[in-house]
């Protein structure tokens, strides 16, 4: 068995709190789609989430059940904390055919397991949970009331226990090596290819005492125009003389991602980029010195929007979010965002990646922390020297 990100103890604290807000909302179980809510909830960890596979979590105080393609039980086996008989694999018949679905399945051994005619919340916003899949899931349990438990469990996650920080921090060391490996490989003549290679090597690589995970989302270096486009993609094109470089890179160890945004010109900045270089680095400054708990979202947007105001500059989209363990294609929670009208109030634990891009006609900037909230403040776990890099 692969060693667990975390003890049992970890994982039936996690239990109880999601078992509470069922509760309170008056759920029987709960059928859990976002993969990264079925690794929160589970341990396990596989490349499998393009077949359907859920985790369901009773009411009732039993272990969870990962539910997954058959060839995959195997690896909840070695990566899941629950007992054998709660990692169960429908048939490889049923993989990726026209006439039949995983889900029928699925829904008879809910219906079996006498779980099919209470209150049942499921996640209908997760990335891999298809219209299909959901049509079929509920064509089989008619007796069920079915409910959007849609981040239920991703506020629960927005929390982070000591043993989350603790792995954010190392992700953070890896995504500062990140960076370090692009200042080091971009130069004039050298493809974004060849540099992302040297990036994604440190990003994996980057720490003797730990390995670094996939990202969630993959590497973003964009030169010239191409940085007016925030998530365009890496191909053979050449970095240019007096380019100014948007890099958006990230760390994540054992799935947790810390993200981490800088700048780098070649050769001299013109003076727009070095003006609002200078505005976007004062913004973060306001970000950090707002960011505390009792602190409102978008109290922390406004004060970045008042420095940006000053010299005439707008930034129309949100400036940060909760971040954690992710899978692809986001890292983000889906839950707190640094913006006008989001009225969370900040806690102790809270991680929030605050990332201040300015994405002009022809060039952009980006600038971004993983910021922890404290118990009085905040701790930036990513520590990067924040000025554009001038090579």
């Amino acid at each position: 068995m692969i060693e667990l990100p975390f003890g049992r103890e970890e994982y039936r604290r996690r239990l109880n709190t999601i078992r509470a807000e069922m509760q309170r909302r008056g759920l029987d179980i709960l059928i859990v789609n976002d993969v990264a809510n079925q690794h929160y909830i589970t341990g396990y960890d596989g490349w499998s989430f393009y077949t359907p596979q859920v985790v369901i979590v009773p009411l009732d105080d039993v272990e969870p059940v990962w539910i997954g393609r058959a060839m995959d039980a195997a690896g909840g086996l070695l990566t899941a904390w629950m007992r054998p008989d709660n990692i169960v694999g429908f048939p490889e018949d049923l993989v990726q055919r026209p006439d039949r679905h995983p889900m029928d399945w699925i829904a008879d051994w809910i219906t079996r397991r006498g779980w099919a005619k209470g209150n049942i919340g499921i996640e209908l916003e997760a990335y891999y949970y298809s219209a299909k899949a959901h049509a079929h899931l509920v064509a089989g349990l008619p007796n069920a009331r079915i409910e959007d438990a849609d981040l239920l469990i991703n506020w629960i996650r927005s929390v982070k226990s000591d043993a989350e920080i603790d792995y954010l921090r190392q992700a953070s060391r890896l995504a500062e090596a990140a960076v370090t490996a692009a200042y080091d490989v971009i130069a004039p003549g050298v493809r974004e290819c060849d540099a992302i290679a040297k990036i994604q090597a440190a990003q994996i690589a980057g720490s003797a005492a730990y390995a670094g995970d996939i990202t969630a989302l993959p590497p973003t270096i964009l030169g010239g125009e191409n940085a007016s486009a925030p998530h365009i993609m890496w191909s053979d094109r050449r970095f240019g003389d007096n380019e100014t470089i948007a890099l958006e890179l990230a760390g994540v160890t054992r799935r947790y991602a810390a993200g981490l945004a800088r700048t780098m010109q070649l050769g001299k900045a013109p003076q727009e980029v070095s003006d609002t270089g200078k505005a976007v680095l004062e913004g973060m400054e306001a970000v950090l010195e707002t960011i505390r708990p009792g602190t409102l979202a978008e109290d922390v947007e406004a004060a970045w929007r008042g420095v940006i105001s000053r010299y005439k500059l707008k930034k129309e989209s949100r400036i940060g979010y909760s971040i954690g363990v992710a899978y692809p294609p986001d890292w983000g929670e889906h839950t707190i965002s640094l913006r006008p009208g989001d009225k969370t109030e900040l806690r102790p634990g809270n991680v929030l990646h605050s990332i201040l891009g300015m994405w002009m006609d022809g060039w952009g900037i980006e600038i971004s922390e993983t910021i922890l909230v404290t118990a009085n403040g905040n701790e930036t776990l990513t520590n990067y020297p924040r000025a554009i890099h001038v090579k």
